[in-house]
């Protein structure tokens, strides 16, 4: 499945009809924020996400703000210009061009706390496969630095104006754990696509995600339980969740797939492989209720 061939295959599923552009997209668009705790798939998810939209001709933009930095090689940018990527954070001079302060210089900065960053997706957006675009955001720079930094001030204001930007369908993996929900980076986000595998600790981050996602005011909040092998599996994530099931408004169950291994880091050979594959099934059923949710007037 992922031998060269395989992947130069343009992606298609005969399941999903090309409709006209203008049934798709609402005129502001949708925004949904995925998260969950480390390694329990979100980048993944979000990469096949991003080419299931842009595979049905919605225009869309992966936005990268976990400091891992994994989604383009996920998506397909090939690995030598995935390296060349140089996230906002780290773009020293873009930081105090827009902040007025560079990162490092120490405390006592004076930030502009509201810069004007309605050009950092023209300047940094990277144009992936498929027609996916990608906006690699990254992390701060300087360690115990606290929220009041240059690179934080910069972060905030881009995910505040991907929230006004219209006609696009946006995706973004986030850091591990809750940070972004505590600090009220994802709201204005339309849905949110909360990612747990069957174990303890991420089923935890989830049950926390959710509420605070509620708190937030983001309308739908879904939850995927990734890599399930057995029924048990997902009785067990239903049980530590409790009451908090009751906050989703859809759940997917997504099977365990070993060939993801093989394929790893760039996903596209899965949405060309085998079509009635229950693992493409279940994250083609994640798109296509993003689309419907995203369609609807709140």
């Amino acid at each position: 499945m992922c031998d060269s061939k395989t992947e130069r295959k343009r992606i298609t599923n005969t399941a999903n009809t090309i409709r006209d552009n203008t049934e798709k997209v609402p005129e502001e668009g949708f925004r949904v924020v995925i998260t969950g705790k480390g390694g329990v798939g979100k980048t993944t998810i979000t990469a096949l996400l991003s080419h299931l939209f842009a595979e049905k001709e919605f225009t869309t933009l992966a936005v990268d703000e976990d400091p891992q930095m994994n989604l383009p090689y996920a998506i397909g940018v090939p690995r030598e210009e995935s390296d060349m990527i140089v996230p906002l954070t780290h773009n020293l001079d873009y930081v105090e061009e827009k902040t007025g302060a560079r990162p490092g210089e120490g405390w006592g900065l004076m930030l502009k706390l509201n810069p004007d960053v309605t050009d950092v997706v023209e300047r940094f957006g990277v144009k992936g496969p498929e027609r996916v675009n990608i906006l690699v955001m990254g992390t701060v720079v300087q360690a115990a630095t606290g929220c009041l930094c240059p690179e934080n001030a910069l972060l905030e204001s881009v995910v505040r104006y991907i929230n006004l930007r219209e006609n696009e369908v946006i995706l973004m993996d986030t850091q591990a754990g809750v940070e972004h929900f505590g600090r009220a980076i994802a709201k204005g986000f339309d849905q949110a696509l909360l990612v747990t595998d069957p174990t303890f600790n991420a089923v935890s981050v989830v049950k926390h995600s959710a509420r605070l996602a509620k708190d937030l005011g983001i309308p739908y909040i879904h939850l995927v339980i990734n890599r399930v092998r057995s029924e048990r599996d997902i009785t067990k994530v239903q049980d530590i969740l409790g009451d908090t099931l009751d906050l989703f408004t859809e759940q997917f169950i997504i099977p365990y797939e070993e060939e993801l291994l093989e394929c790893e880091p760039d996903v596209r050979p899965m949405l060309s492989g085998d079509p009635g594959s229950s693992f493409i099934t279940g994250v083609m059923d994640i798109q296509e209720k993003l689309e419907n949710y995203g369609t609807k007037k709140v």
